[in-house]
């Protein structure tokens, strides 16, 4: 298992090592390298900018952070990002971490595709915020440094990524498109079945039960 990449070292506890060993077995390869590039991006933008975080805790929050699509993990009605930050709190509670450690991994995760609240909150979450955007938009791709972007995609391999990640968005979430009402999802969903409209936030309104 790769130890270093980037000049940023994988935790090496217990903890760390059993996570990795639950999205090897419930994931993919596809899964598995955008998570840990995800990661490494995260902890570098973390190191150059000298914040104060967790590593561990950003580690475990990557890997569980796209768990939510597997089949494993997905929930009938939920957001898969909820899913994803539920099955990271329910394995953190196994190995006695603190409960505000558990929410900060919880909020990472269920945060991670909401743009304008999770850059604001703390290292953590923003981090992995960060890291998710550079590795599927490309935000901040010119401001990171390229020498440790290569490094990185040397390590955990693209392969097509762009192509696959769309479809396999798709594939977690197909079942209950509804719960990408009011996030970027939606556009997952729409991608693949044009005619499908979410429930309308003015409407919503419009239509409430209230009698003026």
């Amino acid at each position: 298992m790769i130890q270093e990449v980037a000049g940023i070292k994988v935790p090496d506890t217990r903890l760390a090592k059993d996570a990795a060993d639950i999205l090897r077995e419930y994931g993919n390869d596809l899964l598995w390298n955008h998570s840990n590039r995800v990661f490494f991006f995260g902890a570098v933008n973390g190191k150059q900018a000298k914040l104060n975080y967790d590593l561990e805790l950003l580690y475990v929050s990557a890997l569980f952070h796209d768990l939510g699509l597997t089949k494993a993990y997905s929930s009938p009605g939920l957001r898969f990002e909820v899913d994803g930050a539920n099955a990271a709190r329910s394995f953190l509670q196994q190995y006695q971490i603190p409960k505000e450690s558990i929410q900060l991994v919880w909020d990472a995760i269920a945060l991670h595709t909401t743009p304008g609240v999770a850059e604001h909150k703390e290292s953590e979450v923003a981090l992995l915020f960060s890291g998710v955007g550079l590795d599927v938009m490309g935000d901040g791709f010119e401001e990171f440094p390229a020498d440790l972007r290569e490094e990185v995609i040397q390590a955990f391999p693209r392969n097509n990524f762009k192509k696959e990640i769309i479809p396999a968005f798709y594939e977690g979430f197909k079942h209950k498109p509804e719960t990408t009402f009011g996030n970027m999802k939606e556009d997952v969903v729409q991608h693949f079945r044009p005619e499908y409209r979410n429930k309308n936030f003015c409407s919503c309104i419009i239509h409430s039960p209230w009698s003026e």
